[in-house]
């Protein structure tokens, strides 16, 4: 008998003297959505080499760190991940005349002229205006930007991106007449003469002409757009849309590590781009990923260049416009479709995402749901169309459905709107959603994101009952759109997306619960800290 408890007494202090292993940190008593597959919620995690080594469970029993953070009941959730956006052009917009919220005509020439007697740029350039959220909801015309400014070249785009407003200087740059005929874009005229706005691909003469920004003011962009969107708990951003110059300039700004945050890439589905990457294969560092092409099926609503298969209802005989061919749409496809890299393409109007979806199904065939492709903002989708959504990842911006809300109907009417802004048949469709804000087109805030998602409202709780209600996600489905889904449209679920052991230290600390505070009040959510790779950078 005294052997035995000599044997336990043995084992007990070899047990006690079990060596811990060091760890960067340890945080406890935290309220931590993992996401992970069972969506477990745990109080403790620990971090090591920028890396979640341990996550729930006894840690202090197996781990020690000289560094414990006691985060007092706070909420943890993953890094968000913004599947869609202009990250370096949020910064570049930074560097121009702001016209978002504008309310008439009169204010965004007022805002172009305060900009221009501080800044007395060459070429004046901007981007925000919304003719739907003015008074009178025509387009404006140029006129006055010729009397203000006779000799310097202006050109403002819409805040879709999708329409420029240029004046009489800036078209003549541009050689633009009433005779001038673009494939894919319009030159809007009265009276045979062009009225200043420009629509798609039409678009691209006058924007050739812009100056090129120097190399410091595109890396102030981009430390710049940086610092809004990890104050905002944004880890990963999705860049739709970068030439190859930018995306070697983000590449060596992470390297220099004058730039944390993380990028996936879509290289511009440009001649030059596409040679280049599908010659030379992906590109792949802790920080960057390059492996995907972004096209543009058609333009936007708003500007009426979306592709509808039916005449707008508020401009007969008007159908959008697709602004390339289907030909060179099927051909670029088909190049995509024999490397290893993704096609992400932006589709809006009904016809265009029959076109998208149709043209992906047959190129890539039984290996559709594999390569991940992606149709970027899905916005009108025929409810026979849907059913291609079954091997195809849609990538939406809960935003736009809250913005676009007050005038959707009149551009597609009562019927044809029911099939717009539809997430949640997109996500019962394929089983995934990806979730993002398309900024600076809306507002940065993944938390303004949530709340369309989930509530379908704007600020001032408009809709009563949501818009278009039943096609709200839930707030768990909200959240794997932002964080392990949006991670798996990027091929990254298994380094980041979720709090678990191996993947990425990402991760944000919130004041207070979006899971279960009342939806009035998500928009005013905080975030705290935001770390990436286990770095502190807000």
């Amino acid at each position: 008998m005294k052997k035995i408890s000599f044997l336990i007494g043995i084992l007990a202090a070899f047990s006690s003297c079990t060596v811990k292993e060091e760890v960067d940190v340890i945080y406890k008593n935290g309220n931590v959505y993992t996401v992970n597959e069972t969506f477990d919620n745990v109080k403790d995690f620990a971090v090591k080499d920028g890396k979640f080594i341990a996550v729930g469970g006894d840690i202090s029993a197996n781990y020690k760190a000289a560094n414990v953070v006691d985060l007092k009941g706070k909420t943890v959730f993953p890094g968000f991940i913004d599947a869609h956006c202009h990250f370096y052009g949020l910064g570049l917009q930074l560097q121009k005349v702001d016209l978002v919220g504008t309310k008439s005509f009169q204010e965004v020439l007022d805002r172009i002229v305060a900009f221009q007697n501080k800044k007395n740029v060459p070429f004046i350039t901007g981007r925000g205006w919304d003719q739907t959220k003015w008074e009178v909801k025509e387009f404006p015309t140029k006129e006055k930007l010729d009397s203000l400014f006779p000799n310097t070249p202006v050109a403002v785009r819409r805040i879709d991106g999708h329409a420029v407003l240029a004046n009489q200087k800036a078209l003549d740059l541009a050689s633009i007449t009433g005779e001038t005929k673009v494939e894919g874009g319009e030159v809007i005229l009265k009276d045979g003469k062009p009225t200043g706005v420009l629509i798609d691909n039409a678009m691209d003469l006058v924007l050739a002409k812009v100056p090129e920004p120097t190399k410091r003011e595109k890396i102030q962009a981009l430390i710049d757009a940086e610092k809004i969107c990890t104050d905002l708990g944004l880890t990963t951003v999705d860049d739709a849309g970068l030439d190859k110059d930018v995306i070697e300039l983000i590449d060596s700004l992470q390297k220099a590590g004058t730039l944390h945050m993380k990028v996936y890439a879509m290289a511009s589905a440009t001649k030059e781009n596409l040679d280049y990457y599908l010659k030379n294969g992906k590109v792949k560092t802790p920080k960057l990923n390059v492996r995907s092409f972004k096209f543009y099926a058609d333009g936007a609503l708003g500007s009426r260049g979306a592709a509808l298969k039916e005449s707008y209802s508020d401009q007969h005989n008007h159908f959008g416009t697709l602004l390339s061919s289907v030909e060179d749409f099927k051909s670029t496809a088909k190049r995509i479709a024999s490397s290893d890299f993704q096609m992400n393409t932006h589709a809006i109007g009904d016809s265009a995402n029959y076109v998208v979806l149709k043209t992906y199904t047959d190129i890539l065939g039984e290996k559709a749901k594999e390569r991940r492709w992606r149709v970027e903002h899905a916005q009108v989708v025929s409810k026979q169309d849907l059913s291609f959504y079954k091997n195809i990842f849609p990538s939406v911006q809960p935003t736009h459905a809250t913005s676009d809300m007050y005038w959707a109907e009149k551009r597609l009417g009562e019927k044809r709107v029911k099939e717009a802004y539809a997430y949640k048949e997109l996500l019962n469709a394929y089983g995934k959603i990806a979730l993002g804000t398309d900024f600076p087109i809306e507002r940065v805030s993944p938390f303004l994101t949530f709340y369309a998602a989930t509530a379908r409202k704007d600020l001032a709780n408009f809709p009563k009952n949501g818009f278009q209600k039943e096609n709200a996600l839930t707030r768990k489905e909200t959240l794997k759109g932002m964080t392990i889904w949006a991670a798996y449209s990027n091929f990254e679920e298994n380094e980041k997306g979720s709090i678990e052991i191996g993947k990425s230290a990402d991760f944000i600390i919130l004041n207070q619960d979006l899971m279960k505070i009342d939806e009035t009040k998500i928009p005013e959510t905080k975030v705290e800290e935001t770390y990436i790779d286990g770095v502190l950078l807000k």
